[in-house]
């Protein structure tokens, strides 16, 4: 059985969460949910347990146990929903994520008929001017 435990204080790694779930049973997986871009820990992350009694003890005794000053969160471990309306597996069944109605979307955009190639285009751009060179002064005094 996966969990899903919250709510995790910075400071603990992959190795730290085995550890704190270790003595419930075998685990067979412990995985930090970290940014791809920095590679922080999110706060959260995923507990696999060998049997499913392990699993249920383990719930029942972390959760809401104070870490670090946090309370954990731990609970069963749900299928992550979709966020752009499509099934992450593939299949065409449309998500719980309710999509925009295009009928209402405002489409009120500016459209210069007189430009019909991307020529006219970059020359029409051209002549703009940026909009700070004609921007107001801020009334706001200047300490």
């Amino acid at each position: 059985m996966k969990l899903y435990v919250g709510n995790l204080p910075w400071s603990v790694d992959d190795r730290a969460l085995k550890e704190l779930f270790s003595s419930y049973g075998e685990i067979s997986e412990a995985v930090l949910i970290k940014d791809k871009f920095s590679g922080r820990s999110k706060g959260f992350g995923f507990v696999t347990f060998a049997q499913d009694d392990d699993a249920k003890k383990a719930i029942a005794e972390m959760h809401e146990k104070e870490i670090e000053g946090r309370a954990l969160t731990v609970s069963e471990a749900r299928p992550m929903v979709p966020r752009d309306g499509n099934s992450m597996r593939g299949s065409n069944e449309p998500s719980e994520v309710p999509m925009a109605d295009s009928s209402q979307i405002n489409t009120n955009v500016e459209n210069d008929e007189s430009i019909s190639t991307d020529e006219e285009a970059k020359e029409d751009a051209a002549s703009d001017e940026p909009a700070t060179e004609n921007a107001e002064e801020s009334t706001e005094s200047k300490e």
